[in-house]
């Protein structure tokens, strides 16, 4: 692939191979300029999983102490005294089968989150094929099937974000964005390095953390040193 001069500038930057420690990294991240927008920054980590392994496979979901640099729109399914609670939470949609048929019929997708009760499951059944595919399935392991309303909408206002491994055993996640204070970022990106680290499933053998990079949404990526965290 034929990459811009801004991207080659960039990579000039990063010394092949090697592995910064997070406070260097950063600062090169931070003195790259590939895009004109505010850059969303990526932590990619390879991990020592055999992810054809059920109990291999890590998901779920957490809220990073300094959020992500995005308010996502949340959408509760949800009926009674629970509904309720999404609209006192600042949902920006709460329904039931009316929201459920709008997005069959319709192909509405103007939110970023799915949040359901229980009890709503069932009746969500029928569009799992269209949620699935997009990763807007609710489901208890990302605390997306709750009937903790509140909580839930909350942490995704705050910037909860979802993590799933894929078929290689990478766990990639948004850390936040490129104007964030350097601080803010290594707060971040330590705090989800710890959470990986103490999921470790305990059928690993030998080294767990492989590679750890952050990139922007346009930069290339840049190696940290695991030494740079307590792992």
């Amino acid at each position: 692939m034929k990459r811009g001069k801004k991207y080659n500038e960039a990579l000039a930057k990063i010394e092949k191979g090697k592995a910064y420690s997070i406070d260097e990294a950063i600062k090169i991240l931070k003195e790259t300029n590939v895009a004109k927008f505010d850059e969303t920054v990526e932590l990619v980590m390879r991990l020592n999983l055999d992810t054809k392994k059920a109990d291999q496979q890590l998901r779920g979901a957490t809220v990073l102490p300094n959020g992500i640099g995005k308010t996502k729109k949340v959408l509760v399914l949800a009926r009674g005294a629970k509904a309720q609670e999404a609209k006192d939470a600042n949902a920006d949609y709460v329904g039931d089968v009316d929201l459920i048929d709008k997005i069959a019929n319709e192909n509405w997708f103007d939110f970023d989150t799915m949040i359901a009760t229980p009890d709503m499951m069932p009746a969500l059944g029928k569009i799992g094929r269209i949620l699935g595919p997009r990763g807007l399935m609710p489901n208890p392991k990302t605390g997306t099937v709750t009937m903790d309303v509140k909580k839930a909408v909350e942490d995704v206002k705050k910037g909860r974000v979802e993590y799933r491994t894929d078929s290689f055993g990478n766990v990639a996640v948004i850390v936040g964005k490129k104007s964030f204070d350097a601080d803010k970022l290594v707060q971040n990106i330590t705090s989800f390095v710890s959470l990986i680290n103490k999921t470790k499933p305990s059928a690993v053998k030998g080294k767990y953390i492989l590679n750890i990079s952050i990139s922007t949404t346009m930069g290339p990526g840049i190696k940290i040193d695991s030494s740079s965290f307590e792992i």
